[in-house]
Formats: structure tokens, C-alpha cells, sequence
């Protein structure tokens, strides 16, 4: 698992497992702009916000 920290958009951290994350993103929030809640964090999903995970979840990737 890689987890992550992220802050939502009111600067409330989260821990995530970062391939999860990515899954449900791509289900659920594949295009266009929603809100994604979680544990009490709300994340306004866009393609900046699928771009930043994604990339994240690369970066953790090469480090394994």
C-alpha cells in the first residue's frame, strides 16, 4: 500500500492509500468537476485534481 497524506480544500488532512484513491477516482469521478467525500474531507475532483494524484501515485511507484 502507498499511502499518502493529502489536504482537502479546507486544508483537512487525509490519509489514503494512494492506489485506491486512484481507482475510485476513475470510477466514480473519471471526467468533468465533482466533489469526492471522505471520512469528513471533501476534495473538489477536476483534471488538475486527477493529474496530481495521478502523478503522485507514479512517483510513489518508482520508489518500490
Amino acid at each position: 500500500m502507498k499511502k499518502t497524506i493529502l489536504k482537502d480544500d479546507h486544508g483537512k488532512s487525509l490519509e489514503v492509500d494512494l492506489k485506491e484513491f486512484l481507482d475510485h477516482l476513475n470510477e466514480y469521478h473519471k471526467t468533468g468537476i465533482s466533489t469526492h467525500t471522505q471520512s469528513g474531507c471533501s476534495f473538489r475532483v477536476d483534471d488538475e485534481f486527477r493529474n496530481k494524484i495521478k502523478n503522485l501515485y507514479e512517483k510513489k511507484e518508482l520508489k518500490y
